[in-house]
């Protein structure tokens, strides 16, 4: 069964209550889970657009496929976008 996501979750907070642990966990999370972000690597992305879409791709599986072990589920079922931890072929299919 594929799922549509038909609602909209976009959050513009005010950068002054952003607190720098949160911008700090999310970098070392991206770091330890793409190899293109680590330093001194041969992964890079030549292009933009790989680059993209494998930040893309980390993205939605960090939030749609991973169960958080504080939530004990996903991100976007903890907001209400979806009732079930989507399988890696829903998701990219």
């Amino acid at each position: 069964m594929i799922e549509t996501i038909v609602k909209i979750r976009d959050g513009r907070p005010d950068p002054r209550h952003i607190p720098t642990s949160y911008v700090e966990r999310q970098n070392l999370t991206i770091r330890m889970a793409i190899r293109r972000f680590t330093r001194l690597t041969n992964a890079f992305s030549k292009k933009l657009d790989n680059h993209k879409a494998a930040c893309a791709l980390h993205f939605a599986y960090y939030n749609f496929c991973r169960i958080h072990k504080t939530l004990r589920v996903t991100p976007a079922m903890e907001s209400g976008i979806t009732d079930h931890i989507w399988s890696l072929r829903e998701l990219l299919t």
